[in-house]
């Protein structure tokens, strides 16, 4: 017999893990259309400046909602690495 409590559990974690996809999936869309333009203007495919801003924002709401300042870094590196790595593939 299925315990119930950690089946609507789980079906709560499988459809945040959607919604993340799917916010994930809205931000290369707009990250690739930035990609683009920077590579039109001849801007360079980062911006460590904006990227040091974003992340101590981010830390600090990641601190407010309870969440591991550590790991919303780490997790916002990882994006920030890969929408870079796309921004250099538009420009060569």
């Amino acid at each position: 017999m299925p315990d119930e409590t950690l089946s609507s559990y789980r079906q709560s974690i499988d459809n945040i893990d959607a919604a993340l996809v799917f916010l994930l999936a809205e931000r290369f869309k707009v990250t690739q259309a930035v990609g683009r333009y920077k590579a039109t203007h001849g801007l360079p495919p980062a911006d460590p400046a904006r990227e040091t801003a974003q992340i101590a924002r981010l830390r600090a709401l990641a601190n407010d909602a309870q969440l591991d300042p550590e790991f919303s870094e780490k997790f916002l590196r990882f994006i920030i690495d890969e929408v870079i790595r796309h921004h250099e593939k538009l420009q060569g």
